[in-house]
């Protein structure tokens, strides 16, 4: 029997998570899925341009599972293209990580991803400074069930 897989830690999910060829009607298409954790490696990969070390530590995993989910991403991606299939993002083993905040007075605090999308903080609980960022861009998107950890399908 295989281990369980590690929980997969992820700061983006994606607003869309369906793409398709243009003029090709859905009934002849064939699709690939892409999991949440997938595409997250390679926003880690391609978009924040880190190395794999560093994707793997943001994603709580190791490089050699970094690599794996990143080349199966790669793969999807390729198969999808090359061969005129639809894309779709769903499911996985994978959980948000909360958001974190920093005031102008150099205060940093956490808050569930959930709730920092549903109501950002106004003001510091430290200080309660009103003069506060994300550490990191908060972005949401096609999840709609509000939970914390997820498996499956969202």
């Amino acid at each position: 029997m295989p281990r369980p897989q590690k929980i997969r830690q992820v700061a983006f999910l994606p607003q869309v998570t369906f793409f398709k060829p243009a003029g090709v009607p859905m009934r002849a298409l064939e699709q690939v899925a892409l999991t949440v954790e997938e595409v997250e490696a390679l926003r880690l990969k391609e978009i924040e341009g880190l190395e794999q070390e560093q994707g793997a530590e943001k994603m709580n995993i190791s490089r050699p599972t970094f690599q794996r989910v990143l080349a199966s991403a790669r793969r999807k991606i390729a198969d999808a293209l090359l061969n005129g299939k639809a894309i779709r993002i769903e499911g996985g083993n994978y959980a948000v990580a909360p958001v974190r905040y920093r005031c102008a007075n150099s205060h940093e605090w956490q808050m569930p991803f959930e709730q920092a999308v549903r109501q950002a903080p106004d003001a510091c609980p430290v200080c309660n400074t009103a003069d506060l960022a994300p550490l990191q861009p908060i972005t949401w998107g096609g999840m709609g069930k509000g939970r914390r950890f997820h498996r499956g399908n969202f």
